[in-house]
């Protein structure tokens, strides 16, 4: 039986420079651009000092009276982003990592153009968790079922996920936000260091905070409130923070710092689900779901559940390490991997295709789910296939970029 789970959550373009950008200030202005709270601040630590209570600003709510509301009952799209480049010049400089950044990312302002084509094509954003629920079937067995999606007429519903949400070393030096924060405003912002190592604290740099304001510009493009799924490792800790456990190190200064680091965390944690943001594991140590061992699965799973799961609450999303399927064929057939995952509270399993495929399992409660990923491959040679979010000849820099071969060139 279907029923409607749509509920109202009460709750920019960038010009990039060496010197920062327009709403980036260096970590010595920080009182000018929102600055940084104790909690989750530039350091990574808590402060030693009781912060200050902070009161959040409320979230704009799109008036829904204002519109028709109907049915949707089409595909609903979605689209996966990895962190977006902050400062090509130190992503696309030549080195090892060069050429994987400008396979899988996209930069601030490719992030933005694809944001303000996809509001000009009538997209509205929607939660994962709201498309699929847990129902049951005429023997009183667990189903997935399809609910009513209820969009503003001539909207189209759209679901984004962001993948590695983690901001790994690697990234911290090549040209990427080092982390979210909570500025003295109470709103999420970013933190990082620019070319010449000055600190930087924005919300033009980062994929959050520019999907965040872009809503409180637009809060038609999010009628309900949602924003994207955050799908989480954890071998490097989550959101910038090193909540990890280290096998090769399990010193008391280490566990000290992890605890400070779990501590810092939480508020961040806190705001995303606030302001509209869920969370989906991608395994603790994105691992290959299609060609590791059952056994190497359960470990690594309970590991996730008790470093990333324990702090950031329940999902039902898990999202496949590489795009990789376990047991082989996540959708003709249900082996045992894919059982256990299931039996571990995952409903909603998101792979990555060509298309915004999804398929509600018959054997077992659990839907099945491609994703479309706007980056640098998909910009250079499926420009036809992404038209009707945008157009890549639009969107792309090639000036910054690698010169690559590109299709439509």
């Amino acid at each position: 039986m279907k029923k409607s789970v749509i509920v109202l959550f009460l709750l920019c373009c960038l010009t990039l420079s060496a010197c920062g950008a327009s709403g980036a200030s260096s970590a010595g202005d920080a009182s000018s651009s929102g600055g940084v709270s104790s909690a989750g601040s530039a350091s990574g630590s808590s402060s030693q000092q009781e912060p200050e209570e902070q009161i959040p600003p409320e979230e704009p709510v799109f008036d829904l009276s204002s519109v028709q509301l109907v049915n949707y009952e089409g595909v609903v799209e979605h689209l996966f982003f990895h962190p977006v480049v902050a400062y090509p010049e130190l992503a696309f400089d030549g080195d090892a990592q060069a050429n994987g950044i400008d396979d899988w990312m996209v930069t601030v302002d490719e992030y933005d153009k694809i944001l303000n084509s996809l509001y000009a094509n009538d997209y509205v954003l929607v939660d994962i968790n709201q498309v699929w629920s847990e129902s049951k079937d005429e023997s009183g067995n667990p189903v997935m079922v399809r609910n009513e999606l209820m969009v503003p007429e001539g909207k189209k519903p759209l679901i984004l996920s962001f993948d590695d949400v983690n901001y790994y070393p690697y990234m911290l030096e090549n040209g990427f936000t080092h982390k979210l924060i909570i500025g003295d405003n109470g709103q999420l912002w970013s933190y990082g260091k620019d070319p010449q190592g000055a600190e930087v604290i924005s919300q033009d740099l980062d994929a959050v905070t520019i999907l965040d304001k872009f809503v409180r510009e637009h809060p038609d493009f999010s009628p309900y409130g949602a924003k994207g799924c955050l799908s989480l490792t954890g071998y490097c800790g989550i959101l910038g923070y090193r909540t990890m456990t280290e096998k090769e190190d399990a010193s008391a200064a280490h566990e000290e710092n992890r605890q400070r680091e779990i501590e810092a965390v939480k508020p961040i944690i806190a705001e995303l689900r606030r302001t509209g943001w869920t969370f989906g594991s991608h395994t603790w140590g994105h691992v290959n779901l299609a060609d590791r061992p059952l056994e190497v699965i359960q470990a690594d799973m309970e590991k996730w559940m008790n470093e990333v799961g324990s702090l950031v609450g329940p999902t039902s999303i898990l999202f496949y390490p590489h795009g990789a399927r376990p047991d082989g064929d996540d959708w003709r057939q249900t082996g045992p991997k894919f059982q256990y995952l299931q039996s571990k509270g995952f409903r909603v399993f998101c792979s990555v295709g060509t298309e915004s495929f999804s398929y509600i399992k018959k054997d077992i409660c659990a839907v099945i789910c491609d994703r479309l990923h706007p980056d640098g491959t998909t910009l250079r040679h499926s420009r036809d296939r992404y038209l009707k979010f945008y157009d890549a000849k639009d969107v792309m820099d090639v000036a910054v970029r690698p010169q690559r071969q590109i299709d439509w060139q």
